[in-house]
This record gives structure tokens, C-alpha cells and sequence, in this order.
């Protein structure tokens, strides 16, 4: 079983739409697929029209194992399961500095369903805390949606100054640019920088800034379910390539 966390510091920069259609491709593929809502406001569930689980709260997710596998959806996409977030979430960290060994007790819970599936795509809250520091242990990738802009970029360097500074491994980190407008100078100069600072940090493909993404929050669809021939669908469907290809 392979964990790929969707995962940016920084909120706004693609990150659910990411997850929501790396979690399509990868059950299209044939991986028995769960895609894993760990955000608050549960924008994944919303998308896949799945509703909050209630009595999944904070202590369940990580002491209660029978909840958290009846917490578990599916959707109406065949090898595609959803464990919805609610806003219990937003205690995660409150109560992962209450428990022993709270590094690791992210990767604890996945384990118990860790038979049933092949990949478990993590859609991460943006911020840099307890739980994302669970979520770098466990993942064994970290997409890093990034905007080509000077702020996006700087979070992007905290990030990666995050992992230098608490030994974890940098090679887990895997930046993509997202939103991106090729007739922006901005974005085309910021791109060629930061490739050339760190190539080997970043992905090739691209994800475009695209109505059709937008549109997913009308349609609570992926972009390729309802769009797959679209520039953005395609653009995610090489994403999931490129980063199976990084992982096998």
C-alpha cells in the first residue's frame, strides 16, 4: 500500500482538486483507492457528494479502529472509497499533544486498512503542525501544489527548510506548479527559477489555471469524470502518471 499525501502550507493553491483527481485516476486505474479527508472543512467528502461522519471525531480516528473503518464511504466510482472529514478535525493537533509516540499515530491508524487498499490519498490541511508532521512520516509522497508566485514559492522553500531542519527526508517531497497561466511573465520566469534551483524537486507536468476546475464545486465531480479530454483533465491524468512512476 502506497500513502501520497496532497499537502501545502499554504491555503488556495489547488491542493483538494489535486487530491480529488489523483484519487479518480488512480481508481480508474484499477488501485482499490481511499481517498482520506483529514481537512476540516471536508471540501474531498463535499466533492464526491459524501456527508461528515459524526461519530468519527478526533479520539475515534486514532484509538477506535472499528469507527474509523465504519467511517469509510464509497463512491459512485468503482475502486474508489472516501473516509469524510468533519470538524472535529480541527482538534487533531490539541489531541495529538496529549498521546505518546504522537509522530507516528497517523501512520497507526492507516494500517487497519491496509489490506483493502493499494494507495490512500491524504488531502492535508494547510498548515505546519503535529499532524502534518504525521503525515511526513507516514506518506511515503508528498505533493506540493505550488503557484507560480513569489509567495507560493517562499512557502515552498519554508517547507522544504522544514524538512532540512527535522532530518526528515526531502526525497518524499514531490512540487508540481498548479493554477499555472503560461501568458503570465511572472509565472513562466518563477517556473524557470525554481526548476533550475531544484530540479529534481519538481514534477513536469503542469496543472493549468482552468474553468473546468473551477466548475468541479458545481458538478461535485472530478474534472475527469465530467471533463477528461479538457486541458486540466488531461493535465491531472499525467500527474497521476508521473507520480506512480516515482513511486514504483
Amino acid at each position: 500500500m502506497n500513502i501520497i499525501a496532497c499537502y501545502s502550507n499554504k491555503g488556495g493553491v489547488g491542493k483538494t482538486a489535486t487530491s480529488v483527481n489523483l484519487a479518480y485516476a488512480m481508481a480508474a486505474s484499477g488501485k482499490r483507492t481511499l481517498l482520506c479527508d483529514l481537512d476540516p472543512q471536508g471540501a474531498s467528502g463535499f466533492y464526491f457528494r459524501v456527508k461528515p461522519s459524526k461519530k468519527l471525531t478526533d479520539a475515534a480516528f486514532f484509538k477506535d479502529v472499528e469507527k474509523f473503518t465504519d467511517a469509510i464511504r464509497g463512491s459512485d466510482y468503482g475502486n474508489l472509497d472516501i473516509l469524510p472529514a468533519n470538524m472535529s478535525f480541527r482538534d487533531f493537533d490539541v489531541f495529538l499533544s496529549r498521546m505518546r509516540n504522537s509522530r507516528s499515530r497517523l501512520k497507526k491508524s492507516l494500517k487497519a486498512v491496509k489490506k483493502d487498499y493499494d494507495v490512500i490519498i491524504l488531502d492535508c490541511p494547510p498548515s505546519i503542525s503535529t499532524l502534518s508532521e504525521n503525515i511526513f512520516r507516514s506518506a511515503d509522497a508528498i505533493l506540493v501544489p505550488v503557484i507560480p508566485t513569489t509567495l507560493s514559492q517562499r512557502t515552498f522553500e519554508q517547507l522544504v527548510a522544514f524538512f532540512k531542519d527535522h532530518k526528515l527526508p526531502e526525497k518524499k517531497l514531490h512540487g508540481f506548479f498548479s493554477m499555472v497561466q503560461g501568458v503570465k511573465t511572472l509565472h513562466v520566469d518563477t517556473i524557470d527559477a525554481m526548476r533550475a534551483a531544484a530540479k529534481r524537486r519538481f514534477m513536469q507536468t503542469q496543472i493549468p489555471f482552468a474553468s473546468d476546475i473551477e466548475r468541479m464545486g458545481i458538478h461535485r465531480a472530478p474534472v475527469m469524470a465530467t471533463a477528461p479530454g479538457s486541458a486540466a483533465g488531461k493535465a491531472y491524468q499525467a500527474l497521476c502518471d508521473e507520480i506512480q512512476d516515482r513511486i514504483s
